[in-house]
């Protein structure tokens, strides 16, 4: 037997329970993973309360994790039990003692990332390459901004545009997340609790605002963002945190300065074996080489998964939170 976290019903973080389970044996083309630590994504609370529909209940949770092979199934070549891994794809399950997934989502961890670091940070980390790399190719010398900015995927992203020579402007709740933003190397911070957000970038850029706003909190910052942009600017709606965007009248982008709009997700570029391999190259090498350094900045045991989602679900984290089983 092995303990996970499922629910079954939607809900507030009450509906998670600490179960014990006969774990899956792996499949043709599938590998048995132990893990050693559990990441913490806003994915898994969209889950939770049925924003994003979980495939069956009851069902286990996330789906980010490092640890060991412990079981390969047939037909599985490039992976060995043993070795050190880690995933930010696959099926729901991945808050447990043991997570059965396809290897095809499944990566080798290099000698310099830890358990630790790359639980909290492959998904993360993913996120910030598709966005800066792929979603818009930064080159340099543009103006972004980037909501969330203290954040797990906010402080990967400061350190990315402060290495490839982008000014990122981030917003934050607090002094305390606005000097970690900094810290992290962001250009300038917006206290979005204090100031008004597109006049503080107008202030900031000249009146020649944003190439890119990347958004992850979704309908609260909506058409703020959009105000936020320079003419034939790119919206990047990456996450929903205050709620999903609807509603929209597309004529709006025309009015606002003939914008263009996305909504990509790590699925839609990682979506080949080949392509998650080139990403996780990349971002492994900004690890490697000290432009990215990844803030475990709060550890919870597997059974407190619902305290951790509390916490960061009202904002009060910074960095990323794993979970240790």
């Amino acid at each position: 037997m092995s303990q996970r976290i499922q629910f079954a019903h939607t809900g507030g973080s009450e509906v998670l329970e600490l179960v014990d389970v006969s774990p899956a044996e792996p499949g043709q083309g599938e590998v048995r993973i132990a893990n050693k630590a559990i990441g913490l994504n806003f994915i898994d609370i969209y889950f939770r309360t049925g924003l994003y529909p979980a495939p069956s209940m009851p069902s286990g949770l996330g789906t980010e994790g490092a640890g060991v092979v412990d079981a390969v199934g047939e037909g599985v070549t490039h992976l060995n039990v043993g070795d050190r891994v880690a995933y930010a794809q696959g099926p729901l399950g991945a808050y447990a003692e043991l997570h059965t997934l396809p290897a095809a989502k499944v990566i080798k961890l290099p000698d310099f990332v830890d358990f630790e670091t790359a639980a909290a940070s492959m998904l993360k980390g993913l996120t910030v390459q598709y966005l800066l790399r792929q979603t818009y190719q930064l080159k340099g010398g543009e103006t972004i901004l980037f909501h969330a900015a203290a954040g797990g995927v906010g402080s990967i992203a400061c350190q990315w545009a402060k290495s490839l020579g982008v000014k990122l402007i981030g917003t934050v709740s607090s002094q305390e997340k606005a000097d970690l933003a900094m810290a992290n190397g962001a250009w300038a911070t917006i206290n979005y609790s204090e100031e008004n957000v597109a006049e503080r970038v107008r202030e900031l850029t000249n009146g020649d605002m944003c190439d890119v706003v990347y958004d992850s909190v979704g309908k609260d910052t909506w058409e703020i963002s959009l105000d936020c942009l320079k003419p034939r600017g790119l919206m990047v709606s990456f996450g929903n945190a205050s709620g999903p965007v609807d509603g929209v009248n597309i004529g709006i982008l025309n009015q606002k300065g003939a914008l263009y709009v996305t909504r990509p997700s790590l699925n839609g570029y990682a979506d080949t074996r080949e392509r998650l391999e080139m990403m996780c190259e990349e971002f492994f090498a900004m690890i490697e080489s000290g432009k990215v350094k990844i803030d475990v900045a709060n550890r919870y045991p597997l059974a407190e998964a619902g305290q951790a989602q509390d916490a960061l679900q009202s904002r009060k984290t910074t960095g990323s939170t794993i979970l240790l089983p």
